[in-house]
């Protein structure tokens, strides 16, 4: 067995063939004048572990192509972020269900799909291949009792997140919640946890992704209002767009963590156990 990943996930592949105690392919990464993309495996097995996460179209395209220099082995296409999951329901007319047309894309030449805590797990319907789901909840919940929270409230940012939040703090049988909008007038809306006080605890809000992180700010504020000691943020996908982590940390939200699913300055914990769990649980 080998492992290669992507310019993308090269840390987590890292990681990963560690994990498996396999070696870790080199991949050559280039571009054609025109803006094209090459790039050429070191080395291949009877076994592939490609390892990479899609944020966006040059991560497909790179995907695509190592794939296909894996030609002719049993490969198992580990995405650890897949970009486009969300969308998997369609509002107007003519649009596309872009998480099936990702889905079916990533499922050809390989033998199985490894995903990590994907948005929906309806969308593995869509692969044509067998596809399973990691979850990162055990992940969270031991980063989480090795900081330094005294007894952390984990709640999730709504109803939806509820679920995985549960999951977290069960690992160490945490009190959990999730934050309920109440709307106080026409302009002003209150959040809070729905059943549990948050005054003089330490509030961890957990969730798949963190995005803008504009819900996370406001919630972190009335948080504090409320009492909170703290108010800190753990997801497993870090994509933290239009300056998400500087805005969370000015906006009160003592720390922002992430897995290294998206390898970024705040990856503070790894999939690379999960993501090892699940490949070995394929053969």
């Amino acid at each position: 067995m080998l492992v290669v990943s992507t310019e993308y996930s090269q840390i987590l592949a890292a990681n990963v063939a560690k994990g498996l105690d396999c070696p870790l392919g080199g991949v050559k990464f280039s571009r054609f004048p025109d803006g094209e993309q090459y790039l050429r495996l070191s080395a291949t097995d009877r076994h592939m572990v490609i390892v990479g996460s899609i944020p966006d179209a040059d991560a497909l395209v790179q995907t695509l192509l190592l794939v296909d220099a894996c030609e002719g082995a049993e490969i198992t296409l580990v995405v650890p972020y897949m970009g486009y999951a969300r969308q998997d329901k369609r509002f107007n007319e003519g649009e596309p269900l872009s998480a099936r047309a990702i889905a079916r894309v990533l499922s050809t030449g390989v033998s199985r799909v490894l995903t990590v805590n994907i948005h929906d797990r309806a969308v593995l319907s869509h692969f044509r291949v067998p596809a399973h789901d990691a979850s990162l909840a055990g992940e969270i919940g031991r980063y989480l009792e090795k900081s330094a929270f005294s007894s952390p409230l984990v709640l999730a940012p709504d109803d939806g997140a509820a679920a995985f939040a549960g999951q977290v703090a069960t690992v160490y049988g945490w009190e959990t919640d999730h934050l309920e909008k109440t709307r106080i007038s026409g302009n002003e809306v209150r959040m809070a946890p729905r059943n549990l006080e948050a005054k003089g605890r330490d509030v961890v809000i957990v969730d798949d992704i963190i995005s803008t992180g504009g819900t996370l700010v406001t919630a972190a504020a009335m948080l504090k209002e409320q009492g909170a000691r703290s108010v800190s943020s753990v997801c497993v996908h870090g994509v933290l767009a239009e300056g998400a982590y500087a805005r969370l940390l000015s906006g009160g939200v003592r720390e922002v963590a992430c897995s290294d699913t998206l390898e970024r300055a705040c990856s503070r914990y790894s999939a690379a156990g999960a993501v090892v769990d699940g490949i070995e649980g394929c053969w």
